[in-house]
């Protein structure tokens, strides 16, 4: 995390993973500076909390415009209680006073025999997320006191006015596993000089992502419903903080237009560094149907653009002052980081890229984008007319005659995901050894729009089986190249429990499988994952 005058931050953290009842090692917070290092917190000596979190669901860690405090989310301590402070009366330099208090919010069970529920998959150990201020000045971490009990507090970051933005993920009556969940109840809360906190959003949708403008004037937030899919189609929303008014930017896409290269809805969260330096563009990275595109939307015109070129995927790791760092990749061509300076509004697809990694790393892939349309009769009456995608990867320059042996590639995670048109290792390992590889969309899919989700829940194991069959037919109706007699089908996760369904029910035409941890066991799927949708 930069600051304006080049200071970076670093979390130095253990290699394995950490619990709740410390067994790290230690933990440090260092910032540095164009001459080397300037400051280092040992935060285990200071012992005023348990690991700092450093996931894309809670984590935080956010400069304070005086550039003297941190603000990040570690977890609560179990042998003592942190000092809390109150965002209280600002000091000189416009940012809330440190006060000591005796308040210290939910208590955490030290007693090695208790149950102490966490946050689900990926979790495990993490159960209560507190907001602390580091003090660079005078070496000291204490912890914000003022979020309400019945949320926990992620990312964080500093309010216009000195006080503190965060989302409030509900812990009542019992925490709802995070993991490739958007769909868990939360709001957004400000905390302002005095102490108070007062919701900024609904409590009964999903919020994430909220990003200030540089002029301090907006804030942006992705919402989504609550239940229903574990991830689906989100909206873009702005609050503008002199007014209190809120407004949607982007509304949920249904459905994504055939064959268009165009926004397909808002699937991913918002990159940490989004705003233009005029305050009046966000840029990010989203799905359209088997690709990732950077869109530009223009929060004054509400209009969105696609602003990524030749490569099929596109990933924006940062914005800088209008200048995009980005990351791209074919199924041919292995990640390369670009860089491209934003032009004036309506001006942004005349972006000049430049690559700064050398491309001379291309495999002698060739690829296909597919657009598929189910049969007649595999038709979802609720949500008719959908279609689905899929990517075919082979190897390039066959010998005439020469068949390719199929390997039918599920996506892992799931259900609602995507497999990108992007660099894949897998696959190319497979292509390097002859194979030709098939990556399925099917509906349920995220790129093509709200009703493509919706339309899987109740059909697992039927209408997403029926469309990975199916793209298989059209690829080996389409590729003269592949030997119908020699498919095989592969995947993890979501795409095992694909494989062992594809096997069962089409025993004579899939010749091998290989699944990966496939969600075939409602037992054992009871501790392993939160998603409740198979």
């Amino acid at each position: 995390m930069h600051t304006h005058n080049q200071r970076m931050v670093v979390q130095s953290l253990p290699a394995a993973p950490c619990t709740h009842t410390g067994s790290w090692t230690s933990q440090f917070l260092e910032v540095w500076g164009s001459c080397g290092l300037e400051k280092s917190l040992d935060l285990t000596a200071l012992n005023r909390h348990g690991v700092v979190y450093e996931d894309a669901v809670f984590a935080s860690l956010a400069w304070s415009p005086c550039e003297r405090r941190l603000l990040y989310v570690a977890e609560k301590s179990l042998a003592v209680d942190p000092p809390a402070v109150p965002v209280s009366p600002s000091n000189e330099h416009g940012q809330a006073s440190l006060h000591r208090d005796e308040e210290y919010g939910e208590k955490v069970s030290s007693v090695k025999s208790e149950y102490v529920e966490d946050w689900g998959e990926g979790f495990t150990g993490m159960s209560a997320p507190v907001l602390f201020v580091a003090d660079l000045a005078k070496g000291e971490v204490s912890m914000v006191k003022g979020v309400p009990s019945h949320v926990s507090p992620a990312q964080a970051l500093w309010a216009p006015d000195g006080g503190v933005v965060f989302v409030g993920w509900w812990k009542e009556p019992f925490r709802l596993g995070l993991k490739f969940c958007s769909n868990r109840r939360s709001a957004l809360f400000h905390l302002d000089l005095r102490g108070n906190c007062e919701p900024l959003t609904a409590d009964n949708v999903s919020v994430s992502s909220p990003r200030l403008s540089p002029d301090g004037r907006w804030l942006i937030y992705t919402q989504g419903r609550v239940f229903g899919p574990h991830n689906q189609c989100r909206s873009l929303h702005q609050y503008e903080w002199e007014t209190r008014r809120t407004s949607v930017l982007l509304d949920v896409v249904k459905r994504s237009q055939k064959g268009r290269r165009e926004f397909a809805g808002l699937y991913e969260s918002l990159p940490l560094c989004c705003w233009s330096s005029d305050s009046q563009r966000i840029i990010f990275s989203s799905d359209y149907q088997n690709q990732k595109g950077i869109f530009v939307l223009d929060r004054r015109t509400k209009q969105v653009r696609i602003i990524s070129d030749e490569f099929s995927c596109w990933k924006l790791l940062l914005v800088h002052e209008d200048l995009l760092v980005v990351c791209c990749s074919s199924p041919q061509q292995p990640p390369c980081l670009r860089v491209g300076l934003l032009p004036p509004a309506g001006g942004e697809v005349a972006v000049s890229w430049l690559t700064l990694n050398d491309l001379s790393l291309t495999f002698e892939f060739e690829w296909k984008d597919m657009e598929i349309s189910p049969a007649p009769d595999e038709e979802n009456p609720e949500f008719s007319g959908l279609n689905f995608g899929a990517v075919l990867v082979k190897p390039r320059g066959l010998h005439s005659g020469r068949k390719l042996p199929l390997v039918k590639c599920l996506p892992s995670g799931g259900p609602h995901s995507q497999f990108c048109a992007e660099w894949n290792a897998s696959v190319a390992a497979f292509c390097r050894l002859g194979f030709a590889v098939l990556m399925v969309n099917f509906r349920g899919s995220t790129g093509f729009g709200q009703d493509s989700i919706l339309s899987l829940i109740g059909n697992i194991g039927c209408q997403d089986v029926k469309d990975v069959h199916r793209a298989v037919l059209c690829a080996l109706q389409s590729d003269t190249s592949l030997d119908p007699n020699r498919v095989v089908v592969t995947g993890g996760s979501h795409g095992g429990f694909l494989s062992c369904h594809l096997l069962g029910q089409y025993p004579d035409f899939y010749r091998a499988c290989a699944a990966r941890n496939p969600v075939i066991n409602a037992a054992t799927l009871l501790s392993t994952s939160d998603i409740v949708d198979w």
